[in-house]
């Protein structure tokens, strides 16, 4: 079974990433962020993690307000560094691990925690700005990891305790994972800081260090405040530490602190401490208990023939073929894939057995690769097939004979005002 070996707290701002591209460690103002993640580094290097667990917010880089959601986990296989407006950081993408995130990500949804789901999206200094301190990342990154991002900016957000709430599942998600994976959670954000209004640049030195004793000691304690309160003794941007108390509460309620740093050089208080976890491995029943739970909705849906619920292995499976398919609502992608369908496969690198399912419009085909039925429709009313041609294909009949088990004989596909007949 897998295991939580440590638990990470760290400041995430865009400051620590500028110091590590573009200054000296020895230089008096930046060199005191290097040597504060210095231990954790070389502690990360001794223990040699199989995967990392970050808990970050996007800074609406990848995610926007047209779809803004409380948890959102990564469950992809790369993840490259965001545009935050001045180009991408010179970092290498780092690996996800499909497996543990997906595993997680059904695991959090029987706790009913409800999330959503990405793949290719790239992640901003949320993550990578301590990542680059954490690791190196020549010529590649040491660690996958799983993504978990936190709408902490436009309100309702989710509240101190319901993260905490999110570490206790996230701790229960990981150690029922069948591998043996030895698992770091890193929690992100603040310290004390705010960037916007009148109050810009507010700090307070002793909240943050009370803070890290808390998060340490007396956890629940922080659960018991409100965002106003935290926002008050921390900037309104500070309270972003309830990110903090995902990763703490995936720990053991007693932590061994092997170390921790604070450095206030400009408009945020960067802390961080590093735990060793200290928890006793659940007992194999329990943990096949979990598990068994975990399956519970969709057990017996095997046995439904000609079948396929839209899994995260089949999701992340068939991503390109169904992105290539979604995106056939773009006008312009539309007019080129009538034009030209093999340079519209080549576009977007489809694979030879993808391009050969679509050229073949071997509908069933798709269905068995992991295509969701609802970019094949999307593809019927760009050719000028219908629904119906496509059901009766998927059953193998010709359309007169699939017709005659339907009360009406009609023929129909998605409206528009472009669709093909």
């Amino acid at each position: 079974m897998a295991r939580i070996i440590g638990g990470i707290g760290t400041a995430h701002t865009p400051t620590i990433g500028f110091a590590h591209d573009r200054q000296s460690p020895s230089d008096p103002v930046w060199g005191p962020i290097f040597s504060a993640f210095a231990p954790i580094r070389t502690w990360l290097e001794e223990q040699r993690p199989d995967a990392l667990v970050v808990i970050y917010n996007d800074h609406v880089t990848s995610f926007f307000f047209d779809h803004y959601s409380a948890f959102a986990l990564g469950i992809g296989d790369s993840y490259a560094p965001a545009d935050e407006g001045g180009g991408p950081r010179s970092l290498p993408p780092i690996a996800g691990h499909p497996g543990l995130a997906q595993h997680i990500g059904q695991a959090l949804m029987t706790e009913e925690f409800d999330m959503s789901f990405f793949q290719q999206r790239p992640l901003d200094h949320g993550v990578f700005s301590p990542l680059s301190m954490l690791a190196s990342h020549e010529p590649a990154w040491p660690v996958p990891i799983v993504p978990l991002q936190i709408g902490v900016l436009q309100f309702p957000v989710p509240s101190a305790l319901r993260c905490w709430k999110l570490g206790g599942a996230l701790r229960r998600a990981i150690e029922s994972y069948p591998e043996d994976l030895r698992v770091v959670v890193i929690g992100t954000g603040g310290l004390s800081h705010q960037v916007h209004g009148e109050r810009a640049g507010f700090n307070n030195v002793p909240w943050d260090e009370k803070f890290m004793d808390l998060i340490e000691t007396d956890p629940v304690a922080i659960t018991e405040m409100t965002y106003a309160q935290l926002a008050e003794l921390a900037g309104f941007e500070g309270a972003e530490v309830i990110m903090w108390l995902v990763m703490r509460g995936a720990l053991s309620a007693s932590v061994k602190r092997l170390h921790r740093a604070y450095y206030l050089p400009s408009m945020t208080g960067i802390g961080m401490v590093l735990f060793e976890n200290q928890a006793e491995p659940p007992t194999k029943a329990s943990v096949e208990a979990y598990r068994r739970k975990m399956g519970d909705q969709l057990r017996g849906a095997e046995r439904l023939e000609g079948t396929y619920p839209f899994t995260f292995a089949r999701s992340t499976k068939a991503y390109r073929l169904n992105a290539f398919l979604h995106d056939l609502i773009v006008p312009a992608n539309r007019a080129r894939f009538l034009e030209d369908e093999e340079g519209a496969f080549e576009a977007v690198g489809l694979t030879t057995e993808e391009r050969d399912l679509v050229r073949s419009r071997n509908w069933r085909g798709m269905i068995h690769y992991g295509v969701i039925f609802f970019m094949l429709e999307k593809l019927g009313a760009v050719i000028g097939v219908s629904n119906l041609h496509i059901y009766a294909a998927m059953r193998g009949q010709s359309l007169d004979d699939f017709q005659k088990t339907r009360n009406a004989q009609v023929l129909y596909s998605v409206a528009g005002s472009e669709a093909k007949t």
